[in-house]
């Protein structure tokens, strides 16, 4: 009996089916991780969205803005908090606290949350000196510096 020195037609099935199968394989891992490398891109956007809402100069009065950034939807709610104690100067007009928070939205159900603390310096308000408060509707309606919903005031390009 004589062997051939080739392969027989068993062996190069199997052979081109394991090929076969690691190709996929590999396919699937380059596609899973451009899949995630475009997750980690949206996550970091909107994380740097966020910051960048979070660190306006100015927040505005008390109350809700909302806005779009290319993809991604975002809303930020300043509301007023009672400053502690530790925080308050011995004399002169105490500063005002303010929480802000703000959520990004984008794809499908995707959002990122952050929030913040701002101990905001006490507003030139004649009102406020003598002791008298304002309603928070009045100040909104009456504060001529308020910023744009991007945060800026008067930024030139």
């Amino acid at each position: 009996m004589k062997t051939s020195g080739g392969f027989s037609l068993i062996e190069v099935m199997v052979a081109t089916l394991v090929l076969g199968l690691g190709g996929v394989t590999l396919l699937q891992l380059s596609s899973q991780g451009l899949r995630l490398l475009k997750v980690s891109d949206d996550q970091q956007q909107a994380a740097l969205l966020a910051d960048r809402l979070l660190r306006a100069p100015q927040p505005a009065a008390e109350g809700v803005q909302s806005g779009r950034d290319g993809a991604m939807t975002w809303e930020r709610r300043v509301e007023r908090r009672e400053a502690p104690e530790a925080l308050l100067p011995p004399s002169g007009p105490a500063p005002e606290l303010r929480a802000l928070t703000v959520t990004v939205r984008w794809g499908t159900g995707r959002s990122l949350e952050a929030a913040s603390l701002r101990l905001m310096p006490h507003a030139l308000d004649p009102g406020r000196d003598s002791g008298i408060s304002r309603s928070p509707r009045a100040a909104r309606s009456s504060d001529a510096g308020a910023t744009p919903a991007d945060g800026r005031r008067g930024a030139t390009r």
